[in-house]
């Protein structure tokens, strides 16, 4: 006899009468619009810590004969922690989020090591080395940093990073070698070989401490904001600068004070800005990448020096500028294997 009854309804996960697997949905992944806009994000960070960086060799230069670099140092950070505590004191105190335990180890490291010696360092050199040869030394930190993050983030060692930053160096070379004293020329009073090593030194230290802070600094991002861990390292290394409180406060009684608008202009713009920015930037783009970005500082040093101190560059200056440029440019290319795969943004 037929049997007329309804048929059963074939549960879910069945074709006809055969189970079936559905194949697992891939995570969401950053949809292109909100990828695009943390990208242009992470440029214009930046850019504006390109900008404010090399600002920062027009100031030191303006107000070094006023204060000792132990003494500018501190008083820098302590402008800047001031100026980031009305950001950051807000946001701890709705998070509640404090660093623990051996999470404050990486943080006191580039604490001490770039917001305390890596300026101590640059801003004694720069007594006695001519903001050229600075730069050039001070620019040996990209490639630092490049190999390290391809050592100990994984990053890898892309080809066009290599070969632009390799570009970008050549183009600061040229830049040092406009912006030093013409061949034969009598060096500056109070000048020597000694003096001049001495500042050799203090730049490969600085480059030094500022190479292995970025990396060290790179995963401390992954937790906190980058203000929050700009602000934890300024704190650390305006502790450890205590020592030159006395010195800073009497060269604060006897600077002028367009020398004393100078200082609180590093503290805030180079220092507690450009700092922030810089870290946001860190957190979205490979360290090796971001690092390549700094070639530019040299140039554009070199370009505020022209408007508002009146030195005019020399045709290596210029030469050196475009081709810092034409560098870093390489170094935003990718491999062939890349160009089909989609951007992800780091967070």
């Amino acid at each position: 006899m037929a049997d007329f009854r309804q048929p059963r309804p074939v549960p879910s996960g069945y074709i006809g009468c055969m189970p079936f697997t559905a194949p697992a949905r891939k995570p969401n992944s950053e949809s292109p619009p909100a990828a695009s806009r943390a990208r242009a994000l992470g440029v214009a960070a930046m850019a504006v810590t390109v900008v404010f960086w090399a600002s920062a060799f027009v100031g030191i230069r303006a107000i070094g004969p006023h204060f000792s670099p132990g003494s500018l140092t501190l008083g820098r950070l302590a402008v800047a922690a001031v100026v980031l505590s009305f950001l950051v004191l807000p946001q701890l105190l709705k998070s509640r989020k404090l660093p623990r335990g051996r999470e404050w180890w990486p943080i006191l490291a580039y604490g001490v090591m770039w917001f305390g010696g890596y300026n101590v360092a640059l801003n004694a050199a720069e007594h006695v080395l001519d903001a050229g040869t600075s730069a050039l030394l001070i620019n040996v930190s990209p490639i630092l940093v490049a190999i390290m993050a391809g050592l100990f983030l994984k990053e890898g060692f892309p080809r066009w990073l290599l070969i632009g930053s390799t570009v970008a160096f050549v183009g600061v070379a040229l830049i040092a070698l406009g912006s030093g004293p013409a061949a034969g020329a009598a060096p500056g009073p109070g000048k020597s070989a000694t003096a001049d090593l001495a500042g050799v030194a203090l730049c490969l230290l600085a480059a030094v401490l500022a190479a292995v802070s970025v990396i060290i600094q790179k995963p401390v991002l992954r937790k906190f904001p980058a203000a929050q861990a700009t602000w934890f390292g300024i704190m650390v290394g305006s502790v450890c600068c205590l020592p030159f409180a006395g010195q800073l406060a009497s060269e604060l009684q006897a600077a002028p004070p367009e020398a004393t608008a100078g200082l609180v202009y590093l503290g805030v713009f180079p220092t507690a800005i450009a700092f922030t920015t810089w870290a946001y930037a860190l957190s979205l783009v490979d360290a090796g990448k971001l690092a390549a970005t700094t070639y530019l500082v040299p140039g554009v040093t070199v370009l505020i020096s022209w408007l508002l101190l009146g030195e005019v560059p020399t045709a290596w200056g210029l030469a050196g500028g475009v081709i810092c440029l034409l560098g870093v440019g390489l170094t935003r290319r990718r491999s062939r294997q890349g160009i089909g795969a989609p951007a992800a943004v780091r967070r």
